[in-house]
């Protein structure tokens, strides 16, 4: 069928995006090594390390000073901070004894999402609210609960980035993608073949993981992860070769790409919003996936509320101490003007 979006592995997919996301992971890997010099922080065991920053006495170092002073004077945009560090095990204890939170993170696009829009003068701003097309008063409101009809009257109350009047907000920044689910669980949503041509969207094929059990393998499970040979590099090409064969024998899956973008725009329907994705313009992998998403869409009334903003677009309408910051620490600046030092490799050895 001419019109149908091409299927492809989700390991294909996956290698596509990596080296946009690897890129951009490395550049504020610097920039915030350079930066955390000033702030409590530490760095995680990974290579490159990621940053993660301590709260201070009225400060953070992964928040713009006006911002979080706005978001610690305010309960509802606080409870962001509930979220605990999906991969705090990868992280030295902090020496408060306090868990990492998401929003630590140097890496965090929800801490990026609240330093531009809970700086005082940003919600305010015409300017922001025209290039968005929010609409009436109201602040933002982070962490919104939508909801996507269901077969059976159900609802999947999906969170979104950011509410904010009729405009709900995916902010993305360093994420390797929109995520993949299995095809029959995106069209348990009962308004899926109204809203989208299914066969326009992309799909993957993926091996189904399942747990595996000691008896299978038994010669070689409990070396699977043991370093048995001299050289650490045998050793591991020994336990992938392992992990291989396993994978192997799992079945193949089809699911759909852009999960996240499905499901959202399923939502701004059933809510009567409109629906913006931000992400950064050195990731033009998300871009592409989105418009993927856009053009599947039915409706045209639909399509003209889904909209994209990268970060140096919106960058150009906020307060210069706020683009001076997002330029250090995020190399984030304004279309057509050139982003501050990055330094080099060093400042990650």
């Amino acid at each position: 069928m001419g019109g149908q979006a091409p299927r492809c592995s989700l390991l294909d997919m996956t290698e596509a995006v990596s080296w946009y996301a690897g890129e951009l992971r490395r550049e504020l890997g610097i920039r915030n090594r350079r930066w955390a010099r000033d702030y409590a922080h530490a760095e995680s065991y990974g290579n490159p390390p990621v940053i993660v920053y301590s709260p201070g006495e009225g400060r953070h170092g992964n928040f713009f000073d006006p911002a979080y002073a706005a978001i610690t004077s305010r309960p509802e945009w606080m409870r962001r901070f509930k979220k605990i560090h999906a991969q705090g095990r990868a992280l030295p204890k902090a020496e408060s004894g306090r868990l990492w939170r998401e929003l630590d993170s140097s890496m965090s696009s929800d801490a990026l999402l609240m330093n531009v829009f809970c700086t005082p003068g940003v919600a305010e701003s015409c300017a922001v609210r025209n290039a968005l097309g929010v609409d009436g008063g109201g602040e933002p409101e982070f962490g919104w609960k939508a909801g996507a009809p269901l077969e059976g009257g159900r609802v999947d109350r999906t969170e979104v980035d950011m509410r904010w009047g009729g405009l709900l907000v995916e902010a993305k920044l360093t994420e390797g993608d929109f995520q993949t689910c299995r095809e029959g669980l995106v069209e348990r949503y009962s308004e899926f073949g109204e809203v989208f041509d299914r066969e326009k969207l992309r799909k993957v094929e993926f091996r189904a993981a399942r747990r595996r059990v000691a008896v299978e393998f038994a010669e070689e499970f409990t070396q699977e992860w043991e370093e048995t040979a001299e050289s650490a590099e045998v050793s591991r090409e020994f336990q992938n070769a392992i992990v291989a064969r396993g994978r192997a024998t799992e079945a193949v899956e089809v699911g759909y790409a852009g999960y996240q973008l499905i499901r959202n725009v399923l939502a701004a329907r059933a809510d009567g919003c409109s629906f913006c994705v931000l992400h950064d313009a050195r990731r033009p992998d998300l871009r592409e996936q989105w418009f993927q998403v856009m053009s599947a869409v039915k409706s045209a009334e639909l399509r003209v509320r889904l909209k994209v903003m990268t970060w140096q677009e919106l960058a150009v309408l906020l307060p210069e101490n706020l683009q001076d910051f997002l330029d250090l620490k995020y190399g984030i600046v304004a279309p057509g003007t050139a982003a501050s030092p990055v330094g080099d490799s060093g400042d990650l050895e």
